[in-house]
């Protein structure tokens, strides 16, 4: 009944293998996800406070901390080290695991392999005892990621001997070892006299508090509720509709030129679909997947929509050594089809847990297949890319001969139905990149109201000449350094964080904002500091809880549907400086909510600011 998930690690560098478990590189939709993610294994309401003790499921929230490098160019997990400034570690990596302990409630917690500033995190004590016990008050275990104490000894070198690494990671505040090693070397330790059996006791204590919760003491196993699940649980008609729902979100719409799509079904006599992802339902899962309840692909999918489809696979792998570019040009020109899907992108050969890439192109002959299909074809095609991470599709965005591009993710057992139904407008799709935000349309003040649409960063090479092993979030213009994720990258994209396009068409209108004023003056504690660049500051700290709680004020939006199609739409709010530089993020996500319109229909969006948490940022020393 322990689940080690959600993985909340910031999407840090686009080629990160891992990337494509976690929600993206903005550390608020992380934090909200974990809550989320959270609240909903153990048993929690959506909002929260139903907890009073007893847990559904055990939660854990990992890999803490600074984890985002598996394996790029022989530096691997185990014995890499992670250099973070105080700085970053405290307004990126640390937030989303701050919001999982504290709103989330997680009762689990899994130290990471590598190191941070030198230390292992499973035997940092300022990490797990400090911080997550001391300062967010978390109330359950940690565990080790698998064999996470071995490599303490045994490849890093920080500890002198087996025993010695039991040592560190109990005295650390770790409870439990995936692994051998604390069975192997814990007894040792304690006659060795290196470990107090306290230690034991408390690790213990964590323990089998969760398992009490999780009522694994409260009599037969087989009449607890959740003893005999099985697969008609788990394929129930509700949850086999929640797959679909949740495939439709996540589908991002990049380019739709001339309105190609939808297609329409009446006048769509034939379709030729090419790609090795088309007839794959594996590539569909991604990675920790359990097994589907059923299997469709998107070739299965658009042929219910069209009878006359005709499919080539165009290479023999998704790493595409080897293109039948010949063979697919062919039967574009051969059979006439009315439209031509191309289906490619990545799978789990290119980018899984313990494998990075060392760039964002598609692999091997995909974008010349990509290009020569699109110049032999009737009309502009359609590219359908799934992957968990971005690729660079600049190509593409610029090729007339290419109409329309869908992002899809690893989307799940039910993606390759919800594509099919994008493309015949059967759904509208909801502009909702993890990765990449677009921000537009409204200024208040310095607040930039935005629709969310979604891609990670589709960054320019920049990225890609910058090593994976670089932790800093901030540019350095000395070096020429780019910086990361849409907060601080200071290169061009092939499309911004959150861009993505619907069916339908959206105005926005700032309706009311119940204060367009606040004056730090007003504290009687503040202390301002004069900074060097000439901006006056006072921690967030110094204010005060009453300062704090009276300065909030909320926004009112009006959105309008002036489209044909009933849609949902993100809107997004960010903030941002009046002045650049000094490593303050050139834009910060500080809201967003989705509302369902019919065509035509209007709504109104409320979002609750508190000036010290969501207008204050972080300094050189790790504070606001």
């Amino acid at each position: 009944m322990t689940f080690w998930a959600p993985n909340i690690n910031i999407f840090r560098d686009p080629r990160w293998g891992r990337g494509q478990e976690t929600p993206g590189e903005d550390p608020l939709v992380t934090g909200k996800y974990a809550v989320s993610y959270v609240r909903g294994v153990q048993g929690d309401s959506f909002q929260g406070g139903k907890l009073k003790g007893h847990l559904q499921a055990s939660a854990c929230c990992k890999h803490f901390t600074a984890y985002d490098l598996d394996n790029w160019k022989g530096v691997n997990r185990f014995v890499f080290d992670a250099r973070v400034t105080v700085q970053d570690l405290a307004d990126t990596y640390q937030p989303p695991f701050q919001s999982c302990v504290q709103q989330g409630k997680a009762s689990g917690i899994m130290c990471a392999y590598n190191r941070v500033n030198g230390i292992p995190s499973c035997a940092d004590f300022n990490l797990l005892s400090r911080t997550a016990r001391g300062q967010w008050d978390f109330h359950g275990y940690i565990t080790s990621d698998c064999d996470a104490v071995s490599i303490i000894y045994d490849d890093q070198g920080y500890a002198k001997s087996p025993e010695d690494a039991v040592v560190d990671v109990l005295k650390a505040g770790m409870d439990v070892n995936c692994g051998s090693y604390l069975q192997k070397h814990t007894k040792a330790a304690v006659e060795q006299k290196k470990l107090p059996e306290s230690e034991i006791d408390r690790a213990l204590h964590n323990l089998f508090s969760v398992r009490m919760r999780l009522g694994l003491f409260n009599g037969n196993p087989a009449e607890q509720p959740f003893s005999n699940i099985g697969p008609d649980q788990v394929c129930s008609q509700e949850h086999q509709i929640l797959a679909l729902e949740a495939a439709r979100n996540g589908i991002v719409l990049l380019k739709n030129s001339a309105r190609l799509l939808p297609l329409t079904k009446s006048r769509t006599m034939s379709l030729a679909v090419i790609g090795p992802n088309a007839n794959s339902a594996q590539t569909l899962l991604g990675n920790y997947a359990g097994p589907p309840c059923k299997s469709v692909t998107l070739l299965q999918a658009l042929q219910d929509y069209i009878k006359n489809t005709i499919y080539h696979p165009g290479c023999d792998t998704v790493q595409c050594s080897s293109a039948s570019i010949d063979k697919a040009v062919d039967i574009c020109i051969a059979r006439g089809a009315d439209h031509v899907v191309l289906v490619m992108g990545l799978d789990q050969t290119q980018e899984r847990e313990e494998l990075d890439r060392v760039d964002l192109v598609l692999p091997g002959k995909q974008q010349d297949l990509i290009i020569n299909v699109a110049k032999s074809a009737k009309n502009p095609i359609i590219l359908v890319l799934l992957s968990g991470g971005p690729v660079d599709v600049s190509f593409a965005k610029n090729d007339k001969n290419i109409g329309s591009i869908l992002w899809a993710g690893y989307p799940g057992e039910a993606g390759g139905i919800a594509l099919a139904e994008i493309i015949f407008g059967d759904h509208n799709p909801e502009m909702n990149n993890p990765l990449l935000l677009k921000f537009m349309v409204l200024m208040v003040g310095h607040i930039l109201l935005s629709r969310r649409e979604i891609t990670n960063d589709l960054v320019s090479t920049r990225i890609c000449q910058s090593t994976n092993d670089d932790m800093r979030m901030r540019p350095d213009y000395s070096s020429g350094y780019p910086g990361r994720t849409y907060r601080f990258y200071k290169g061009q994209n092939v499309f911004e964080f959150g861009y993505g396009l619907s069916y339908s068409n959206y105005s926005y209108e700032l309706k009311s904002v119940t204060r367009n004023k606040f004056y730090l003056n007003q504290s009687s504690t503040v202390h301002v500091i004069d900074n060097s660049d000439s901006v006056r500051s006072t921690l967030v700290s110094e204010l005060g809880t009453e300062f704090c709680k009276e300065s909030e004020f909320s926004v009112r939006v009006g959105v309008e549907n002036q489209g044909e199609m009933a849609g949902k739409h993100p809107v997004l709010l960010f903030v941002r400086q009046a002045r650049h530089g000094n490593g303050r993020p050139r834009k910060q996500l500080i809201g967003f909510k989705s509302v369902i319109l019919s065509a035509g229909e209007r709504a109104e969006i409320e979002f609750e600011l508190s000036p010290c948490e969501h207008f204050s940022r972080v300094n050189e020393v790790g504070l606001k």
